[in-house]
């Protein structure tokens, strides 16, 4: 690799801090930021398998990891956590903004409970902006950072629900995309208010991406759906666009939301 590209996406001596890390595209953002050199902290609700996830990206990418529990809507566990994370070496130079959650019983508009709602919102706006808050508070007294919300392309377009419908799916509810759709606005506003304090805060909105449980009927059928002619694939599709945004490759970049899902919001 050309010096010139090495140092536009190398990320070492950097320290990342990816909440909901364990899993799926939290475990995607963190292994890709270790494999540019980036320390990685790795956050779950449960310590056991942030403990392992950790170790195994240390083992593969040679790289520092520190596990650390993370209930996301609890103010207070975010605060712990940000502390010590800054606190490990003495910096904090990114925020992948990952994790969320919320029950999925009774989906649709009409039998969703109040409170399922509130938890939706606690869970994938409440708890990041949270994470944001405190990660933002390091930043401007370190004056540089990055920070990346994990956003969903659920929080810009609706769903034609009949898709999910013919392979007998619950879909996703109202409540989640009200979410997401706050985690872009956040993003930008944040942006506007931070960036002139050397803090770049931008958003990534993931399309589908195939996972083991979704029916071959379904995920063919929103392939067919996609320009690029797949859905999202878990270890590949998500990386690039993590690495841009935390890397001096994005440095000119702040208050947008990357859109990574094949094309599929754009073609109708």
């Amino acid at each position: 690799m050309h010096s010139e590209l090495a140092a536009m996406f190398g990320l070492s001596g950097r320290v990342a801090l990816v909440t909901g890390g364990a899993s799926n595209l939290g475990h995607d953002a963190a292994e890709v930021l270790a494999s540019a050199g980036c320390d990685v902290i790795v956050t779950s609700r449960s310590m056991e398998r942030a403990k392992s996830a950790a170790s195994q990206i240390a083992r593969t990418y040679g790289v520092q990891t520190l596990p650390l529990a993370l209930d996301h809507t609890d103010s207070a566990q975010v605060q712990d956590v940000v502390t010590r994370a800054a606190r490990w070496h003495g910096h904090l130079d990114i925020l992948v903004n990952n994790a969320g959650n919320g029950p999925s019983s009774g989906m649709g508009l009409f039998d969703r409970r109040p409170e399922d709602v509130a938890a939706m919102i606690a869970g994938n706006l409440t708890g990041p902006l949270s994470c944001c808050r405190e990660a933002a508070q390091v930043m401007v007294e370190q004056g540089n950072g990055k920070i990346i919300n994990i956003a969903s392309i659920a929080g810009m377009i609706g769903r034609d629900r009949r898709m999910y419908e013919r392979h007998g799916m619950a879909g996703q509810p109202l409540d989640y995309g009200a979410a997401k759709g706050g985690v872009i606005a956040m993003t930008r506003d944040l942006a506007a208010m931070l960036s002139p304090k050397g803090i770049y805060v931008n958003a990534i909105s993931p399309g589908g991406f195939a996972r083991k449980q979704s029916p071959s009927g379904f995920v063919a059928e929103y392939a067919d759906r996609t320009p690029l002619g797949h859905m999202g694939r878990d270890g590949i599709d998500l990386k690039g666009a993590v690495v841009f945004l935390a890397s001096a490759a994005s440095d000119y970049v702040t208050g947008h939301n990357l859109v990574v899902d094949g094309g599929f919001s754009i073609w109708r």
